[in-house]
């Protein structure tokens, strides 16, 4: 329970500061300067999410199975080789914003080395430690910014970008002590040493499943991005990312409980215990993404346009009401997702990430030249619940769910009433 609030708590309070900091970023840079870094950490998402073969979940996973040393080396190494890759592909296809190669290329191993580390800390069950590196990442970010945009005068995207390695470069720095005396360490079990290329099987076979699961799920939520792009210009971009960085701020709930999930499923092998985790951890996702959503969706237009963004902005409240549905249905199936990947059931949480693209694209290809950028927000919601179908009727079909197990019962209403007030 305290792994949990004290992960929700880190995670919320890094989300302020990032509000604070889009509605900043909408006033220094304007619509078009948002739009251009919603691109470019666009294309630094789906670089990662190739690093995450081996630097992603991967490393929780076959922690548990071999030394950490053993599964340290080829993680480091492969962010090298997959960012090289992503951002290559990328280029070729035009997808990465003109002249921005070697900083999308240099942050996505920056930002998965830290990454790699947190799920390092993670494995060991050093929760506290990895919600320092997060807390670390996100809030340096923000006080970089306030000093550079208004200490420096500096206001403009390279000042961005130069946080961003500011950022992440330190969150290296302490994340990588804090995960040194475990790397000096030697294992006790000599059993979990492993020859190297038997490793790389191993780890190649579940990683490309994991990958194949990220990137599908990244471009899920992102690649609207580049479809408005070529459609409307880097001032819808900025609009439609301002809208889904608000709506997607409640995601730290699910993604919090995400990573607490993930690694107690990863941690026993007994299936119904597997199965009374995610249940648990999917009716306190339910309950609190639904009442933050309905929060966001109280907001009124004008405090967007006067208060918090500007009169560029006209129109965000119909991106956030195009998402919520979404937003809600793709919180619900992140529980659903881990307890796929940490049960070795990885592939069925790929299929499901592709069932969202290819949602998104046909919705998308319909709705967005009809509507713009609402329409390029309810096919994303459309995606989502596409995705969370697929995955609760077979996580019924695999564990032996009846629909009555999903209803919140008095267990239940414990068990959240006393998150909540941890987290109050």
């Amino acid at each position: 329970m305290r792994d949990i609030v004290g992960t929700i708590a880190s995670r919320y309070l890094i989300a302020v500061l990032n509000l604070v900091l889009i509605f900043i970023n909408a006033k220094v840079l304007g619509v078009e300067g948002v739009g251009l870094i919603g691109i470019i950490l666009a294309s630094v998402n789906i670089a990662m999410m190739f690093n995450g073969i081996l630097a992603g979940n991967t490393i929780v996973y076959f922690m548990n199975r071999y030394s950490l040393q053993a599964v340290f080396r080829p993680s480091y190494l492969w962010t090298l080789v997959g960012s090289g890759l992503a951002c290559g592909v990328m280029s070729v296809i035009g997808m990465l914003p003109e002249g921005y190669f070697t900083d999308v290329y240099c942050l996505s191993v920056l930002v998965s080395l830290v990454a790699a580390n947190s799920r390092f800390l993670l494995g060991k069950n050093r929760v506290f430690s990895f919600n320092i590196t997060f807390m670390l990442q996100g809030g340096l970010l923000f006080f970089v910014l306030l000093y550079l945009y208004y200490g420096a005068g500096r206001q403009d995207v390279s000042s961005y970008l130069q946080g961003m390695y500011v950022a992440n470069g330190i969150a290296f720095l302490i994340s990588f002590l804090l995960l040194l005396p475990y790397l000096r360490r030697k294992e006790a079990d000599a059993g979990k040493e492993c020859p190297l290329p038997v490793l790389l099987k191993e780890m190649f076979g579940y990683g490309l499943w994991g990958s194949t699961d990220n990137i599908a799920e990244v471009l899920t939520t992102r690649l609207n991005y580049f479809l408005i792009g070529r459609f409307g210009g880097l001032g819808s971009v900025g609009l439609l990312d301002a809208g889904t960085k608000i709506s997607e701020s409640v995601w730290h709930i699910n993604r919090s409980i995400g990573f607490i999930e993930y690694s107690r499923v990863a941690q026993t092998d007994d299936k119904t215990r597997q199965k009374e985790i995610t249940l648990q951890y999917f009716k306190l996702t339910f309950c609190a993404v639904t009442l933050a959503t309905v929060c966001v969706l109280f907001v009124p237009e004008w405090v967007y346009t006067d208060y918090l963004f500007s009169d560029e902005f006209a129109g965000v409240r119909k991106v956030i009401i195009g998402l919520s549905a979404g937003i809600i249905a793709l919180g619900c199936n992140s529980i659903l997702s881990q307890y796929f990947i940490g049960s070795g059931k990885i592939r069925y949480s790929a299929v499901c990430s592709i069932i969202g693209l290819l949602s998104l694209l046909i919705a998308g290809a319909i709705l967005i030249p009809l509507y713009g950028i609402v329409g390029s927000a309810v096919s994303s919601s459309i995606a989502f619940c596409a995705m969370l179908a697929f995955s609760w009727i077979v996580f019924c079909k695999q564990t032996g769910t009846s629909f009555s197990e999903f209803a919140v019962n008095k267990q239940d209403l414990d068990f959240i009433r006393k998150t909540f007030r941890r987290s109050l």
